[in-house]
């Protein structure tokens, strides 16, 4: 680990993300995070998904940062971390949860409460259903942690892109999963310009795409996908959090993580806190942050279970 730096492009503006990173050694890889607050207080992990970065989580930093540790990371490909290219990295599920233990480990995070959105439910939960004692609670947005409740089922545009020559090219030559999530993955009011315009700025190159694509197809369909085995084990290992509080956040407006996703939350854990945003999609936080954020704050400060 190094001392605070600052990797924030300039399309970012510093009044939306007035943080200074730090970057974890991933084998030569630099794997960036945020760590915000009293490093003896409470902490409070978060982690994103696909397209998005620590960006997404920088309302909910600045209203815990006082009474809590925020850790953020990028994963790798992702925001200020590294975009190494395929000789160099496996933009794997596998690989994912290898990265958030490292920097787990290396932080000697206790009592986690655990903020989870999109990929990031599948990467934090797998680290917490191997790491039940270190988790505290859970809050999940619009997101996964077990095999697709509605099997092989997944909108075109993702399986354009996970499956085609074309949704490839669209979307490290025009950044088209990036650009278009800015635009239709908050329904109840658009983004501002200038934070649409953060969400796409480590995304500007060929290059820099490499982890939008990857994601897209390691979304796992069947047995023969590599992410397919640490879904199960994540899936299987579920129970092993039935004692922790569960807050659900859900954008019934998504168009991937619908309602589907969230009734499998419920099945798996049913005395879990559930808020419901009728007119919200996937990027539910910025769409009802305001309601949200309080929401977690409260959830997060309240006694130990």
């Amino acid at each position: 680990m190094n001392a605070s730096t600052n990797r924030r492009p300039a399309a970012v503006d510093a009044r939306l993300y007035p943080f200074d990173g730090h970057l974890l050694d991933r084998g030569g890889i630099a794997y960036h995070y945020l760590d915000e607050g009293p490093r003896d207080a409470a902490p409070v992990l978060m982690v994103h998904g696909n397209p998005t970065w620590s960006f997404y989580y920088r309302e909910l930093v600045l209203a815990l940062r006082s009474t809590h540790r925020c850790v953020v990371p990028d994963h790798i490909g992702c925001g200020l971390s590294d975009k190494p290219g395929d000789d160099r990295y496996r933009y794997t599920l596998a690989s994912r949860v290898d990265d958030l233990t490292a920097l787990v480990d290396a932080l000697g995070l206790e009592k986690v409460s655990l903020v989870v959105h999109d990929w990031g439910g599948m990467i934090g939960t797998a680290w917490a259903t191997r790491h039940p004692d270190r988790v505290e609670r859970v809050v999940a947005m619009n997101t996964a942690a077990f095999t697709n409740p509605k099997g092989t089922k997944v909108p075109p545009s993702l399986w354009l892109a996970r499956n085609t020559v074309l949704g490839a090219g669209l979307v490290r030559g025009l950044n088209a999963f990036a650009e278009g999530a800015v635009r239709t993955c908050t329904t109840r009011r658009p983004l501002p310009p200038d934070v649409a315009r953060a969400y796409v700025a480590p995304y500007d190159s060929w290059d820099n795409r490499i982890a939008t694509l990857r994601f897209v197809q390691d979304i796992p369909l069947s047995t023969s996908d590599p992410a397919w085995a640490v879904v199960a084990e994540t899936e299987a290992g579920l129970s092993r959090l039935a004692s922790k509080p569960v807050q659900l956040h859900w954008g019934l407006r998504d168009f991937v993580f619908d309602e589907a996703f969230l009734h499998a939350w419920e099945r798996h854990f049913p005395a879990a806190e559930v808020f419901r945003y009728s007119d919200c999609g996937h990027y539910v936080l910025e769409d009802a942050g305001e309601e949200i954020i309080p929401r977690i704050a409260g959830f997060v400060r309240a006694s130990p279970s």
